[in-house]
């Protein structure tokens, strides 16, 4: 199954010292030696400490010490099997999980092993009946605080085993989605480290006027880099135990849950539901929310909303449109680099984040290079010549003190004239001294992320890159940390001066004749080359943005001479594209695409028909959205790669091939297409 999609909520944690990550509640005797070995052992590999009883002797009532277990872990697992409900240890267990998770803000990850939600619910089946035994000596009271624990459980978003291909894949989801929460529940202590928090938070506080009834909206606006994110995270960590509700919605929950409509639409009605059932989900902690419910649930709670990264009018109107959706005293924080959005949505209290001073500059470049306050003996003059030409932007500062991290002083000087050569004051240089610090094989893995895989699912980049000789695994882990890129939710993200930066390096290995360089990225260089077919085997990737183009003739051999190339994008980010839509334009000679493609996504594809000589053996994704296709090919072709095959919005589409070989195959889009009336048997 998909995991819950999960956005930071600290609660009372921010002001709690957490002495485990995870307590897990479960029946020994079903997933003891099983289960449950297994999965403590992955979360000891991924350094998640979880509480373990040591088979402590139990009975009716639970011990003390581990009553303290339960209230000192950030996060309870409770593994559900048939005999849990029949200890009313375990179902004791549950009541003081739930009571944490009112009071002090603990998650809760339900595990359904080997039932149904509904055997919760209901008390139904062999669950049931172990409840029912256990009931036969408690009083009326203490059975309905167990029924209203079990029913409110049950309607968290949770694991079912019964779902999962395999234990193993199961564990290994449970343990990132626990990384996940980790990662964005961070403890106030957190944040100390960030020079001059105390005042940027102060100031914001100020502007929120918290004492006040009133539901109020406050922006924290600046340039990308400067460390907005950074404040709103540690704000939200130090006052969400304020607010009966909270939660912190980042790009990458918003990115999920438009993933099937692309970019926001204020038309498109599904898509603000869709925005606002996961929104209400993650904030109620409850699955399959009535949309209808929004007003009604939230309009008496006092909430605290963290959007994140918002740069869509659309989105901010769909989460938080209007302050009386919300209980009195709530507050909404929305953190854009676009001050016209604030002013849009009539958001007048707002916190511009500047550049620190010289003297935090200095700290904070200091703290990230030589881990303290303050330079070395005799590195003065350098860190303060390195802080000057870094802008003191506050990202920039720290991607050049990681890749001088671990130096001598003899070192650190040495590199003073390279830096003084490619800094010249901009920001872009000086992140590029993180990137030329790199191995060859990282700098590679970084360049295909800036130009291609930003914002992509670290799986789907392994794939990809699975035949190039190139140590993804490894590559990642390096690029993390030099503060390159960082890895959410399971996708790469790369800041966008990090990703222009890494295009330019890809620019310079040929200014005058793009051809030449291993990605294409800029519309008029792809136009050229492919209206005038000069394409060469250098050429790994194209990514071509429609929108950036007026109407585009390729060439009948425009993709000849690139035999080598892997990706090939032509896309759209308009919400439709492709009904009237002629750019760009293919001949209708025309019948050649590279042989090697991993990955095709082309929006508005103009033919009828892939080429006659289409090679589809190393594809692993095939994205033909909103295409004129009226089929893909005829018979049987070879698609052992193949993980993802959409086709949505293909009106004229008439027939699916034959889909036998597709072994991997997890996603089949045929969405709108009106005109496909029956399916191979393959499928």
């Amino acid at each position: 199954m998909s995991p819950p999609l999960v956005v930071a909520s600290c609660s009372s944690s921010s002001s709690r010292n957490w002495s485990y990550d995870v307590f897990p509640s479960f029946s020994g005797e079903d997933v003891r030696k099983t289960f449950l070995s297994h999965f403590l052992r992955e979360l000891e590999r991924n350094s998640i400490v979880a509480f373990k009883d040591n088979e402590m002797e139990r009975s009716q009532s639970i011990a003390p010490e581990l009553v303290q277990a339960i209230r000192d872990s950030r996060i309870a697992v409770v593994v559900f099997s048939k005999n849990y409900a029949s200890s009313s240890w375990c179902l004791n267990e549950l009541l003081e999980i739930l009571q944490c998770n009112e009071e002090l803000g603990q998650l809760v990850i339900p595990i359904f092993y080997g039932l149904d939600p509904s055997h919760l619910r209901k008390q139904t089946g062999d669950f049931g009946e172990a409840f029912k035994k256990t009931c036969q000596n408690q009083t009326h009271e203490v059975e309905d605080q167990w029924k209203q624990a079990l029913t409110n459980v049950a309607n968290i978003l949770g694991y079912h085993s019964k779902n999962c291909d395999s234990e193993a894949a199961m564990i290994e989801e449970i343990s990132n989605d626990i990384l996940g929460k980790l990662d964005v529940t961070p403890s106030s202590n957190e944040f100390e480290d960030f020079v001059g928090m105390k005042d940027h938070m102060a100031e914001v506080i100020l502007l929120m006027n918290l004492e006040s009834k009133e539901v109020k909206m406050v922006g924290i606006w600046g340039t990308s880099g400067i460390g907005k994110t950074t404040i709103a995270r540690a704000l939200f960590c130090n006052i969400s135990n304020q607010f009966q509700k909270s939660v912190f919605i980042d790009r990458a929950f918003i990115s999920k849950s438009m993933e099937v409509y692309g970019r926001a639409n204020p038309v498109d009605y599904n898509m603000k539901l869709r925005l606002r059932m996961n929104f209400l989900s993650e904030i109620l902690e409850r699955k399959n929310m009535k949309i209808g419910a929004m007003e009604e649930r939230l309009k008496h709670q006092k909430v605290l909303i963290v959007i994140d990264d918002l740069d869509d009018q659309y989105v901010l109107d769909a989460l938080a449109g209007q302050t009386k959706w919300f209980g009195s005293g709530s507050r909404i924080i929305v953190v854009t680099t676009d001050k016209q959005l604030l002013k849009a949505s009539g958001i007048d209290s707002i916190y511009e984040v500047g550049l620190p001073s010289d003297e935090q500059a200095l700290e904070m470049f200091c703290r990230s290079a030589f881990r303290q306050d303050s330079p070395p003996e005799g590195l003065m003059e350098f860190a303060s010549e390195v802080v000057e030409r870094a802008g003191s932007l506050p990202l920039g500062l720290d991607v050049l003190g990681s890749s001088l991290r671990g130096l001598n002083k003899e070192d650190c000087l040495n590199m003073l004239p390279r830096l003084r050569r490619s800094l010249d004051g901009k920001i872009e240089e000086t992140l590029r001294v993180g990137y030329d610090g790199l191995l060859r094989e990282d700098k590679a893995i970084f360049r295909h992320i800036a130009c291609l895989f930003n914002h992509v699912d670290v799986k789907d980049i392994k794939l990809f890159l699975a035949d190039s000789e190139l140590d993804v695994d490894i590559g990642l882990k390096n690029l993390i940390n030099k503060s390159l890129i960082q890895v959410r939710w399971g996708k790469v993200e790369m800041h966008h001066l990090l990703q222009e930066m890494g295009r330019n390096m890809v620019r310079l290995q040929s200014i005058r004749k793009p051809q030449k360089r291993e990605f294409l990225v800029d519309s008029k260089d792809i136009c050229d080359v492919l209206s005038e077919s000069i394409g060469t085997p250098k050429l790994l990737g194209i990514a071509l943005n429609i929108d950036e183009t007026d109407e585009l003739q390729i060439h009948e051999s425009a993709f000849k001479g690139m035999r080598n190339l892997r990706f090939l994008e032509v896309y759209s980010n308009k919400v439709r594209f492709g009904n009237g839509d002629n750019k760009p334009k293919l001949p209708k000679s025309f019948d050649c695409l590279p042989p090697k493609l991993k990955l095709l996504c082309w929006s508005g594809y103009p033919m009828r028909c892939m080429p006659s000589t289409f090679c589809t053996e190393r594809l692993v994704k095939l994205k033909m959205r909103n295409s004129k296709l009226e089929k893909l090919w005829e018979g049987v072709m070879s698609l052992t790669c193949l993980t993802e095959m959409d086709l949505c919005g293909s009106h004229d589409l008439k027939e699916i091939p034959d889909l036998t070989t597709a072994t991997n195959l997890e996603t089949l889009n045929l969405q709108s297409c009106r005109n496909l009336v029956e399916l191979p048997s393959s499928i």
